[in-house]
């Protein structure tokens, strides 16, 4: 048995210990906040000793892995300070996204995490639906051929105006990820933002994208749409066939060039997944299924390394809108330098 703590219970973090406690292969152990009300509280709902202290939680409990939900300014400052500390115990480490608000601080959360050895993951959760697997399937067996172009579309409603960056940093680490699950690296960006009136935040923005491979790819983002719509499309398309994922899970379309026919995978209505929520639970299974297996910190699938990589991209992003839309290099691979103006 996996034994889990929390640190961060607020809604997120509650999510987190409920999906925990009912799992077959983890218990929950214990749980932290801040807040000594809200730790509390959390430790009567669930059954399990609470702290506010970290250090405290992490000598007196035997923990095997440790899920940072906190949050902060752009949904990750908090994130940097329990994960440091929890990778430093020897403890696994599962961060909800964006793994930091700060490019430097996620560099140095990926590249401890790689020192002690451990496992460091993010909850980057769109790419863990069926629609995105068979995708996935499709890419690895030749079906598109070379990739010639991604499309994808992130569109919420948030009125949030924390910081003019919040819905690059906050939101975007999920779309970055599925366009890299699918693409791979990322060479180069070319952005430009607007902002709806009376937003601090640049609250739309259009994104460029040449991937190492040589592809071409672009993102349109927004906090200015209704929740009422489909929230996500991504498209990939190669020299043999394209496939299309409507909505994050509820299809994926397989368009080969030459042939008529065509193939779509559907989210059945029994037994398949109930809602965007479940993509939340599935990435969990992942994470407990490859800490299960024994799989090596370099095999976990949406790793803090993927995190990282993502939020490159996206600080890449803010300085081409910075410098006028130009052109700017994103760093990949084993380099963590930071982008530069091209």
């Amino acid at each position: 048995m996996i034994r889990v703590a929390v640190i961060g219970v607020n809604h997120i973090g509650s999510i987190h210990c409920r999906t925990y406690r009912q799992h077959p292969d983890t218990e929950l152990a214990a749980v932290c906040d801040l807040l000594p009300e809200r730790a509390e509280a959390a430790g009567r709902q669930f059954g399990v000793p609470a702290y506010t202290d970290l250090a405290a939680m992490l000598d007196k409990e035997r923990i095997d892995v440790v899920i940072v939900a906190t949050a902060g300014v752009e949904k990750g400052s908090h994130h940097f300070a329990p994960a440091m500390a929890a990778i430093e115990a020897g403890k696994d480490v599962l961060v909800e996204k964006p793994i930091s608000n700060r490019i430097d601080e996620a560099r140095r959360m990926v590249a401890f995490a790689r020192e002690k050895g451990v496992r460091l993951a993010c909850n980057l959760n769109h790419r863990f639906a069926p629609a995105a697997y068979k995708a996935k399937e499709l890419v690895s067996a030749g079906k598109l051929g070379s990739l010639l172009f991604l499309n994808m579309r992130l569109t919420i409603n948030n009125p949030q105006d924390d910081t003019e960056w919040l819905h690059m940093r906050a939101l975007h680490p999920h779309s970055i990820d599925v366009l890299r699950y699918f693409g791979g690296d990322i060479k180069r960006v070319q952005s430009f933002m607007t902002k709806a009136p009376g937003r601090l935040a640049w609250s739309t923005v259009s994104v460029n994208m040449e991937f190492a491979s040589g592809a071409v790819g672009h993102l349109t983002g927004s906090y200015d749409m209704s929740m009422k719509h489909p929230i996500e499309y991504c498209e990939v398309a190669g020299n043999v066939g394209r496939f299309v994922i409507d909505n994050v899970y509820e299809s994926m379309t397989y368009y080969p060039h030459h042939s008529n026919d065509l193939t779509v995978f559907r989210n059945p209505i029994f037994g398949g997944m109930q809602g965007f929520d479940d993509t939340f639970k599935q990435r969990i299974n992942r994470f407990v299924g490859q800490i299960k297996a024994g799989d090596a910190p370099g095999e976990i699938e949406a790793s803090g390394a993927d995190a990282l990589a993502a939020q490159e991209v996206i600080e890449a992003a803010i300085r081409s809108h910075q410098l006028g839309g130009a052109p700017v290099d994103v760093p990949y691979g084993n380099d963590n330098s930071g982008g530069s103006a091209t």
